[in-house]
């Protein structure tokens, strides 16, 4: 049976290789975009030449709107909100921009959904940074990287929220939001606390992004800038996996409804932002990078992984693509496609 999803930022790198899936399994989707990100356009066109320019309903409309969120959501089942600012170093910069897209969109989504009188699955992106620095969680230095000292699977949800940085009050502001609209008007909605995604389509930039970003910046030559020892850690997660992890809770929605995910790589797939991607970036490259080097910016953790064990347990979801063959992945598609950036 066909159904009605709705995207909300669908012409961003993720909305945009998950319509990318919708379409080719025969889904109706609606794209709903401000185009306000510089590869929204771009993302939008190569959906159309890939389908076709009806195969697809867009809007271009603002979450900050509410009028504008009722009526695309209206006919939709399944609604996927991933609109929003995307950077920490933004949200400082200008805090209101950053609560109103987020904060605010949020609840206009939400607003959207519980008026629509359909009963749609709603999936929130959340983010990692609700947890903040996590100051209390001790560490250990190694060589390459630091590593949580006790926590051997990564952070679990129940590691307390501590919103760091505008950009983490506003999306764990959307992020409890959501969560409090299945306990109280019994909303089927799902939260991804999501770490490092990456993967094709993603027009990275250095406040946002920064697997792709250096990649890009490495292929068509531009400054790399490391802030901080560049021994910081992630667990990258590729986008097609998580992908698949809104599949799952889409799929098994009673039991995922009202819920919290953290959804990242894990502790397989663990890189340190530069003392171990850099020389995986120069053998690709196949010479060596020079780069600048910058304090520790506001809201930047020393380490984040996440501990997925509630999704493997609940929604039988796990990362298939492990970090060499994906980052090979990217750097093949970054290459194909230099003429984009």
């Amino acid at each position: 049976m066909t159904r009605n999803y709705l995207i909300t930022g669908g012409a961003g790198f993720i909305g945009s290789n998950y319509v990318h899936k919708l379409l080719q399994r025969g889904e109706s989707v609606t794209v709903f975009d401000n185009l306000s990100r510089a590869g929204a356009p771009r993302n939008i066109a190569w959906l159309q030449k890939e389908f076709g320019k009806n195969a697809f309903r867009f809007i271009i409309g603002d979450v900050r709107n509410a009028d504008q969120m009722v009526d695309a959501a209206k006919d939709a089942d399944i609604i996927v909100h991933l609109a929003g600012q995307v950077a920490v170093t933004t949200s400082v910069t200008n805090p209101r921009d950053d609560f109103e897209a987020n904060a605010l969109g949020t609840f206009n989504a939400l607003e959207a959904a519980r008026l629509s009188q359909r009963d749609p699955i709603f999936i929130y992106s959340s983010t990692n940074k609700v947890y903040g620095g996590m100051d209390d969680v001790e560490l250990i230095e190694e060589a390459t990287r630091w590593l949580y000292k006790d926590l051997t699977q990564g952070c679990a949800e129940s590691q307390p929220l501590d919103f760091h940085s505008p950009y983490g009050c506003s999306k764990g502001t959307g992020d409890q939001y959501v969560r409090d609209y299945a306990r109280i008007y019994g909303l089927r909605s799902v939260v991804f606390r999501q770490s490092c995604i990456y993967g094709p389509r993603q027009f990275g930039v250095e406040d946002q992004g920064w697997l792709a970003w250096m990649m890009i910046a490495a292929v068509t030559g531009r400054q790399i800038t490391i802030y901080g020892d560049g021994k910081q850690v992630r667990d990258v997660l590729h986008v097609y996996d998580l992908l698949n992890g809104y599949d799952a809770a889409i799929e098994k929605i009673d039991q995922a409804k009202g819920q919290v995910y953290n959804i990242g790589g894990g502790t397989r797939n663990l890189l340190s932002i530069w003392t171990e991607f850099g020389p995986i970036l120069e053998k690709l490259l196949g010479k060596k990078i020079e780069v600048a080097r910058g304090d520790w910016r506001p809201g930047d953790q020393k380490v984040f992984y996440a501990d997925y064990s509630k999704a493997k347990d609940e929604l039988g979801w796990e990362p298939k693509i492990d970090v060499e063959e994906g980052v090979e992945m990217l750097f093949e598609w970054v290459k194909a496609n230099k003429e984009l950036f």
